[in-house]
């Protein structure tokens, strides 16, 4: 049996809204939303490895909150894991970097009007259910 290899995703939240991200490439993918993220380089924290992803795919400064319960089989040997995130006071506003193409905060009543990449979809909805739970982003009255 294979080891499973992580990819975090990031439910980044602001204002009671959550990001989510239109992908560029690959071309099987391009069209379609995610979470945005990447995998987890040998060595690092999934934690940390959220907060280099956003760095990179989308040029902010984010802290992690907490994980979301679950984890979601990708293609083998793939494994998604979904933290809550929020950006830092000093960070800049998200802009499409690499592999993505465009961005939108989604309100809860606006979550299911982007077409969300099949794999993440299970992730979207357990990160809805985490989500009414109680505010994660340290956001007042959200």
């Amino acid at each position: 049996m294979s080891e499973r290899i992580v990819v975090v995703g990031a439910a980044l939240l602001d204002g009671g809204r959550l990001l989510a991200a239109r992908r560029s490439a690959p071309a099987e993918l391009a069209g379609r939303w995610e979470l945005p993220g990447g995998k987890v380089e040998p060595g690092e924290r999934p934690e940390a490895a959220v907060v280099r992803e956003l760095r990179e795919e989308l040029g902010i400064e984010t802290e992690v909150v907490e994980r979301v319960p679950g984890s979601w089989p990708l293609r083998p040997p793939y494994e998604l894991q979904v933290w809550t995130a929020r950006l830092r006071p000093s960070s800049a506003e998200p802009k499409p970097l690499q592999d993505h193409d465009d961005l939108r905060w989604l309100t809860p009543a606006e979550i299911w009007s982007v077409p969300w990449l099949d794999q993440d979809v299970p992730a979207v909805k357990q990160t809805l259910t985490h989500l009414a739970a109680g505010p994660a982003d340290g956001a007042p009255g959200a």
